[in-house]
């Protein structure tokens, strides 16, 4: 989620939020970890490789077990309750504006 979506989230969470209730902000469900890893490795000239389930351990380390998780997550609960809705670029198209990787 877009820094600015969850500035914004936050806000109406502490103005209009149900003390003891849990709210979930994310912009877009279901973003797979290898699209995110080619942005990524197309901005930094970084080749991309699939990493077998039985050796992600090893690579990632104790990510690995987030990364082997399919749990999309939804914040229409969120959206609804709170009249919040994400308004800013999307996750990819965020990392495809290449700002995160000048420098």
């Amino acid at each position: 989620m877009h820094r600015l979506d969850a500035a914004r989230l936050f806000r109406l969470v502490l103005e209009r939020g149900v003390a003891g209730s849990r709210y979930h902000g994310s912009a877009e469900e279901g973003v797979p970890v290898r699209d995110i890893a080619e942005v990524i490795g197309r901005h930094l000239n970084l080749p991309v490789v699939s990493v077998a389930p039985e050796q992600a351990a090893g690579h990632f380390g104790w990510l690995a077990y987030f990364l082997g998780l399919n749990s999309p997550a939804s914040s229409v609960l969120t959206q609804q309750q709170l009249g919040w809705h994400p308004a800013q670029p999307t996750l990819l198209a965020d990392l495809n504006q290449g700002s995160y990787f000048n420098g």
